[in-house]
């Protein structure tokens, strides 16, 4: 009997039913409007009766009423301003041509009566063009006008006064059409061409009269200086963003050349009063750049403020310099630079006040560039000391250095990084009172964002109700109370405590300059020159050390101070090469300061820096012990172990402390060391590469080194061996090898018997390369043919045993010396039939193989790949 569900029930069902059809409807629906407009995305199609905004259409799909088709876009207007340029250019042209070339055939009537009707013809044409639409006609036309005037003042200066200086008839020209064209744009407000070419004009008739009367430098600065002023006008009240953008370009040009005028003269002037009539060239810029940045948006009020306070300084400080030696100079501008600083306190916008203290920060920048040479003299001058070691100890700090700097110019190096230094200090000392005098500059005002900017009290993005005077201060601003960590500067800005870290270090990095300068300006004794620097790097240790913990983003200081450290002890150690009493007497001082810095230090990178560091003057002390017991390099290899044998005592008994591991590797690279000084002799190369192995011996006993030092003791061993063999002129080296690789066999055989799972490298290696890789390297040098023949079967049996039973290593050691030994015989058959091909053919094979290999690129990959794992699978 069939089941016929309640007709509640049934109704549900087919609801249910029609639902899912509906959602897969528009969902089918979907993606053909997508795959339409991914096809045509110009075309907006639809099917009869559907509307794809009804039915979830993709966001951007277009859409119509039915039936409607679409409208063609209207054509580009990119052809018509192609034409309309070609024929004002021709027109141009034409006109150029028939000024210069026809215009002696006519009378003065005539040609008076051409060019008037001419010109007056293409200015009033722009106005009657404007009203019927035609604008792109009408700028064409109006550029072909500009060329006319112009066109008609070369015209009436060659005929009507021919005997007019043409400097000063160009001055008055540019005026007057700067004048007849601004007219002219202010009357037809459409055309975009005439007002900018006004002002193009207006930047020529001051220079061009100050050139015609001859005038002094200063009144041709005084020319640009009223000429940038004037742009700098139009640019703020100027109508239309072509006539703003040129004005600012001509005033950036005009101003930029009045300041280098003034500098040009205050930089050169005879004494403090000649200094003054630049002075004030350069103050009434800086006071026109000020005024400029009082009322420009942002970016140009910072680029004022900068250049305001970059011609104060000029101004201010000239004076002062030009009663100063030239080696003094740079400090008067320095003080006037910091005296910039004073603009916190002020009413200037901030935008305005950032650009000034950028212009002081730039000014103290250029100062410490300017004392960066004899810096840089002090601590790389010693490496002079090496051509000569334990010369002699010299007369005084400045002839140890080498250097042929002219001291006396530079007396204030030390004196400009000492007072930014203390400066620096004072601010990191008292942080929370610069906080609070940076305050008002910290963000944008409400005066410089305008009046939509500006925050309502709580507003998220303001720390406290009503700000003063209107700040709206970086977010965390509240937090900058000068406590360590306190606060965090808003997005994109560093931390307080980053601030105050950087401000720290630049102080103690300015600190340690100053005091290196001025012991080489005043010529100490060497002594004393190495007695200080070795101080020095004791302070910048403690200051290291006591920084180390500081916490997340107030590590500058103690970063700072242990890179000055190991600079600073780089430049004493080779400062001290110059006698053989204080080289000792350096770099044990080096050694015991940053061992001990090592022991206070905290865990983490400075530590392992300290330690390293230790190591490495322990290695030089014993350098120079072999070098004073008159040892030859090769000789005083095997002294030079003794260090690395105490970092492996070392790191055994630190274990797994971080610190271990560079200390282990900074050992290892004296070894290395010891290995290159013991090159030139072959038997100490052999004693010394057995000792290195005994030291990896000795460390491979820890089993968390046991994976890298395992294998490099035994790589050290063997190598030994090799070199004793040689260096023995041994030409029979297997009557040494085999005792040795015969037994190691055997115990690789029964190690792989106990643990199937153990690698062929750790069974077979070691044992086979004792034998094959010596009788390979002598039977390379053997014109015999028995050596080869038989190391050949024995490598060819190698190899098969390996790829009959999977071992990696005797599959890869055999084939490769298989290989070897096969091009050493078959080389000299190979280069006879080189020579006795021709040359064209080797290239041409080699292009067939390439063609070869690209067309079965892939199928030779895929046999690669399958060799490698082949080998991978072997043990």
């Amino acid at each position: 009997m069939e089941h016929v569900p309640p007709p509640a029930e049934e109704l549900a069902r087919l609801d249910r039913e029609l639902a899912e059809l509906d959602a897969r409807r528009a969902q089918l629906l979907t993606r053909r409007a997508w795959l339409l407009a991914a096809l045509r995305p110009t075309v907006p199609t639809a099917a009869p009766g559907w509307n794809p905004s009804g039915w979830g259409a993709p966001p951007g799909t277009p859409t119509q009423p039915w039936g409607q088709v679409p409208k063609r876009p209207s054509a580009p207007r990119g052809a018509q301003n192609v034409l309309l340029t070609l024929g004002g250019l021709l027109l141009t042209v034409a006109a150029i041509a028939f000024t210069l070339v026809s215009w002696g055939s006519m009378g003065i009537g005539g040609r008076s009566a051409v060019l008037a009707a001419v010109t007056l013809g293409a200015l009033a044409a722009p106005a009657v063009l404007l009203r019927r639409g035609l604008a792109a006609t009408a700028e064409a036309l109006a550029a072909l006008a500009l060329v006319l005037t112009l066109l008609d003042v070369y015209a009436v200066h060659a005929v009507a006064a021919p005997d007019t200086d043409g400097l000063g008839f160009t001055a008055l020209a540019s005026a007057v059409l700067a004048a007849l064209w601004t007219s002219y744009g202010l009357a037809l407000g459409k055309l975009r061409l005439p007002l900018p070419a006004a002002v193009v004009l207006a930047q020529w008739p001051l220079l061009f009269w100050a050139w015609a009367v001859g005038a002094p430098a200063p009144v041709v600065g005084w020319a640009l200086l009223a000429t940038a002023v004037l742009d700098g006008a139009i640019a703020l009240w100027g109508k239309g963003a072509g006539v703003r953008v040129t004005a600012c370009v001509g005033g950036a040009v005009m101003g930029f050349s009045a300041l280098m005028v003034g500098l040009a003269l205050s930089l050169t002037a005879p004494g403090p009063l000649g200094a003054v009539a630049p002075g004030v060239l350069l103050l009434t810029a800086s006071a026109a750049a000020v005024a400029g940045a009082w009322r420009a948006p942002k970016g140009f009020a910072r680029t004022g403020g900068a250049v305001a306070g970059l011609a104060a300084v000029a101004a201010v400080g000239g004076v002062p310099a030009a009663a100063l030696p030239a080696g003094w100079r740079v400090l008067a501008y320095l003080l006037c630079g910091l005296a910039l600083t004073a603009v916190v306190r002020s009413r200037l916008p901030g935008h305005a006040a950032r650009g000034v203290l950028a212009a002081s920060g730039a000014v103290v920048a250029g100062a410490l560039v300017w004392a960066l040479p004899p810096l840089a003299a002090v601590l790389l001058g010693p490496v002079t000391v090496l051509s000569d070691v334990w010369a002699g100890t010299p007369d005084g700090f400045r002839s140890a250095l080498g250097s042929t700097l002219p001291w006396s110019e530079l007396a204030a190096a030390p004196v400009v990084l000492a007072l930014v230094a203390g400066l620096l200090g004072a601010a990191y000392r008292w942080w929370p009172s610069v906080v609070r005098l940076a305050a008002p500059l910290a963000g944008p005002t409400t005066a410089d964002a305008g009046p939509q900017a500006a925050p309502a009290a709580g507003a998220p993005g303001t720390d406290a109700p009503g700000a003063a005077g209107g700040a709206a201060p970086w977010p965390g601003w509240s937090g900058w109370s000068g406590r360590p960590g306190a606060g965090a500067g808003g997005r994109g800005r560093p931390s307080a405590a980053t601030l105050r870290g950087v401000v720290g270090a630049g102080a103690v990095a300015l600190g340690w300059g100053a005091l290196l300068l001025a012991g080489a300006l005043l010529d100490v004794p060497h002594a004393l020159a190495l007695a200080g620097e070795t101080a020095l790097v004791g302070v910048l240790l403690a200051l290291a050390v006591r920084g180390g913990g500081a916490e997340r983003g107030a590590t500058a200081m103690p970063v700072t101070a242990l890179v000055a450290s190991v600079a600073g002890a780089v430049s004493a150690g080779l400062l001290s090469l110059a006698s053989e009493g204080a080289s000792y007497a350096v770099f044990g001082a080096l050694a015991a300061l940053f061992a001990g810095a090592a022991l206070r230090a905290g865990a983490g990178v400075p530590r392992a820096v300290f330690a390293v560091a230790a190591v490495v003057w322990s290695t030089v002390i014993t350098g120079l012990a072999g070098r004073s017991l008159g040892l030859a390099p090769h000789e005083a290899a095997p002294l030079m172990l003794l260090v690395p044998a105490l970092t492996v005592l070392l790191g055994a008994r630190l274990r797994r402390n971080p610190v271990a591991l560079p200390v282990e590797l900074t050992g290892a690279l004296g070894a290395l060391v010891a290995v290159g000084l013991a090159v030139s002799d072959t038997p100490f190369l052999a004693l010394v590469l057995a000792l290195c192995g005994v030291l990896a011996a000795g460390t491979a006993v820890r089993p968390e080194r046991r994976p890298v030092a395992g294998y490099l003791a035994a790589t050290l061993f063997v190598l030994a061996t090799w070199v004793r063999l040689a260096a023995s002129e041994v030409s029979f080296p297997e009557a040494y090898t085999l005792p040795v690789t015969v037994p190691a066999l055997l115990v690789g055989a029964a190690r792989r018997r106990r643990d199937p799972e153990a690698s062929s490298w750790t069974a077979y290696g070691p044992g086979l390369a004792a034998t094959l890789l010596p009788s390979l390297a002598v039977a390379w040098t053997d014109p015999d043919w028995l050596r080869p023949l038989l190391l050949g079967t024995a490598a060819l049996v190698i190899t098969l045993l390996g790829a009959r039973h999977r071992l990696q290593a005797l599959l890869l050691l055999g084939g490769t010396v298989l290989a070897l030994v096969g091009l050493h015989e078959l080389a000299p058959y190979v280069v006879q039939v080189a020579g006795a091909l021709p040359r064209w053919l080797p290239p041409a094979l080699a292009g067939l193989l390439l063609l070869v290999v690209g067309a079965t690129y892939e199928q030779r990959l895929r046999d690669a790949r399958r060799l490698k794992d082949a080998l991978v699978r072997m043990r």
